[in-house]
């Protein structure tokens, strides 16, 4: 029981630290304005982003609330059937887990994510902590899944 409690915190600590951040370039910037963080690497830029990754599908705030509804359950059902399970996998279902529900808390009270970091370096899609939790945690995820399958194998 006491896991259970740990991980419901940290998922709770990193979904604070994401609606900061947020709230932070809400305030200190205008919308579309570029302010450079990290010269050459990284930029501020508020969006607010109506759409999935990549902005697409703009608009369709009911679809991707039930899509999350559905995802954020089946990660909860799991994480909660295999939380003494490794480390790696629990910690992939945290991310994925605290990603879909501070996007979800925008498009809920505001009907888009707002969207901050640009990578200088890169053409690439402008993106916020959540985001990347997501990655991340999906990243950790599918490798303790691989490890998990490797291991049985082994066996």
């Amino acid at each position: 029981m006491k896991k259970r409690g740990v991980v419901a915190g940290i998922i709770a600590v990193l979904i604070v630290i994401d609606q900061l951040v947020k709230a932070y370039v809400v305030q200190n910037i205008a919308l579309g304005e570029i302010k450079s963080w990290i010269p050459n690497l990284v930029s501020l830029t508020y969006l607010q982003n109506r759409g999935a990754a990549f902005s697409m599908l703009q608009d369709q705030q009911w679809f991707f609330a039930l899509i999350t509804f559905v995802v954020m359950g089946v990660a909860v059902w799991y994480l909660h059937k295999h939380i003494e399970d490794s480390w790696w996998l629990v910690t992939g279902l945290v991310l994925i887990i605290a990603g879909g529900l501070g996007n979800f808390i925008d498009r809920i009270s505001q009907g888009f994510v707002v969207d901050m970091f640009h990578l200088d370096f890169i053409n690439f899609a402008i993106f916020n902590v959540a985001d990347s939790y997501l990655t991340v945690g999906v990243i950790v995820l599918v490798l303790a899944m691989l490890k998990e399958e490797i291991d049985g194998t082994n066996n």
